[in-house]
């Protein structure tokens, strides 16, 4: 089956978006799918860099949202050289520039437009609507408005598909968690690289490392987490992993701690070291509840790391309470869950262990059979309905 996967984000950018488009393409191909994409330059000029990617002239519209793109112009030798390639199915992964062009090329192709919806655009009103409540309505509205024109919508999570048909999305939804690859989270790290990083980062062997690994972004709650380090055991330090647009404000909170010594900041670490940063690392926190996928928590299982979460329904189905993590609410759930985990070497590795398995469920293999048993359905779908129109005239 050829597969064109259109996206605002892709390579270089670091996010959970272009994780998971990157994964989807590179499992369908594995199958046997022929797989393109079309997505937003990064800089001019116009053109395919490579056989299997077609790149749209865009600019920087960084003021509505950190590191967005917006096509500019229409590009018909891309126009020319889709058509000609004649794909079965158009796959879109975001509701902006590129969806234009996914609707357009669908209807042109008559062909089943399937869309995947990664962002729950009601926690992001802060970059958009002075007012959280008329954000929530513009996200509804707005989301209605795109999904509704589509043929399929998949959910990375039951919470993403509950929420849309809260909405009043028509389309059918399907939910489907995105893989991840096991294997490169699972595969061995030496002692001595462990060691290497801590040392790097001026943490003592005996100390036990709390991870934050993701986008330094206000709707991921970061800053609750640097706040509830007060309460958290003296042997404790916290390392938040990665960078983005509140990495400022986070570093000024944490200056003003009284315990400052107790929070690292990496910056941005490339998609290679994120196994060592896990490795490197005791328990996995996370107080964010704006997650649709939650790559970051999977990886973490993945890795052999106990989790400690803020309690959010994406987890449903991923994470039990006192079987593969901890889940609170509060700070003083938090300080518990820090001092049982940091306290009990046996507890923290058990809970781990059984982390790692859980993971298994979410392999790239079963990610890909998922989303091309929804291509064949929607495609027999949309063939089906078409006979009926021919006979109903």
């Amino acid at each position: 089956m050829k597969i064109l996967i259109t996206t605002d984000w892709d390579i270089p950018t670091v996010n959970g978006v272009v994780t998971s488009v990157r994964n989807l393409c590179r499992i369908l191909r594995q199958i046997g799918h022929d797989v393109r994409i079309l997505t937003l330059r990064q800089s001019d000029p116009q053109e395919k860099l490579d056989k299997d990617t077609w790149h749209l002239h865009s600019i920087g519209i960084g003021k509505i949202y950190p590191q967005a793109r917006m096509a500019v112009g229409l590009n018909r030798r891309i126009w020319r050289e889709i058509l000609a390639w004649q794909p079965d199915i158009v796959h879109s992964q975001c509701e902006f520039s590129t969806f234009h062009w996914a609707r357009r090329i669908a209807e042109y192709c008559d062909i089943p437009l399937i869309h995947t919806y990664h962002t729950i655009y009601e926690d992001y009103t802060h970059y958009f609507s002075p007012s959280q409540a008329i954000g929530k309505k513009a996200a509804a509205v707005f989301s209605n408005a795109i999904l509704n024109h589509t043929d399929s919508v998949i959910a990375p999570t039951d919470k993403t598909a509950e929420l849309l048909r809260g909405y009043g999305v028509r389309t059918p939804i399907e939910t489907v968690s995105t893989g991840i690859d096991l294997s490169t989270y699972a595969a061995p790290i030496p002692v001595e690289q462990r060691k290497e990083l801590r040392a790097s980062l001026g943490i003592d062997e005996n100390r036990i490392v709390l991870l934050s690994l993701g986008r330094l972004a206000k709707e991921k709650n970061i800053h609750e987490i640097i706040a509830m380090m007060e309460t958290a055991p003296r042997e404790t330090v916290l390392v938040v992993a990665g960078d983005g647009p509140y990495r400022e404000t986070l570093q000024h909170q944490a200056r003003h701690l009284s315990n400052q010594r107790k929070i690292i900041f990496t910056g941005m670490i490339s998609p290679k070291e994120t196994p060592l940063y896990y490795n490197m690392a005791d328990i996995f926190v996370s107080a964010s509840t704006s997650e649709t996928q939650g790559l970051t928590y999977l990886e973490a299982m993945a890795s052999g790391l106990p989790l400690l979460c803020r309690e959010d329904s994406c987890l449903s189905g991923i994470v039990t309470q006192e079987v593969e993590g901890i889940f609170f609410s509060d700070q003083e759930g938090f300080r518990q869950g820090v001092q049982r985990l940091a306290g009990d070497h046996a507890f923290r590795n058990a809970m781990g262990t059984r982390g790692k398995l859980r993971a298994n469920a979410f392999s790239m293999e079963s990610f890909g059979q998922r989303v091309s048993s929804i291509y064949y359905d929607t495609l027999m779908l949309k063939e089906n309905l078409a006979k009926y129109r021919r006979f109903a005239i």
